[in-house]
């Protein structure tokens, strides 16, 4: 009765319904869509987080010098990653293409560092190096 009060029919409150449900199934859709785009930017993040975490970790810095150095690492490391994995790059221009990342990072991280701390960073630097060589002699 009450939809005959608003002039609907039972068809129409049918089509009304279905239109409902059909929404709803293009939001939940698009809800997925979305997670699925943001997954993969979250998990480079985590990777980065916790290698930059880990690098932060080794050069036993003061929680000033983490607030700003692990912004710094969170940033470079998964461009470092990145490269590493870039198969259409000869040896070369991966190393080429690293260097200049860090070459870009070094004079913020100079700043805030102390001159052990800084040679205690290119020594880690520098051992990741050794161990992408090692790697890549024993395929």
């Amino acid at each position: 009765m009450a939809g005959r009060q608003l002039g609907l029919t039972c068809s129409d409150a049918v089509n009304k319904e279905m239109n409902m449900k059909n929404q709803n199934v293009v939001t939940a859709a698009l809800c997925v869509a979305v997670l699925a785009l943001i997954t993969p930017i979250s998990s480079a993040q985590r990777q980065g987080g916790s290698k930059a975490q880990a690098i932060a970790q080794q050069l036993n810095l003061t929680p000033e010098q983490k607030g700003k150095i692990l912004p710094i690492l969170v940033d470079e490391v998964p461009k470092v990653e990145k490269l590493k994995a870039d198969n259409s790059l000869s040896k070369i221009q991966k190393v080429q293409q690293i260097r200049a990342i860090h070459q870009q990072t070094d004079p913020q991280m100079k700043a805030i560092l102390t001159p052990e701390q800084y040679k205690k960073l290119q020594e880690i630097r520098r051992q990741g190096r050794d161990r992408t060589r090692l790697f890549r002699s024993c395929l």
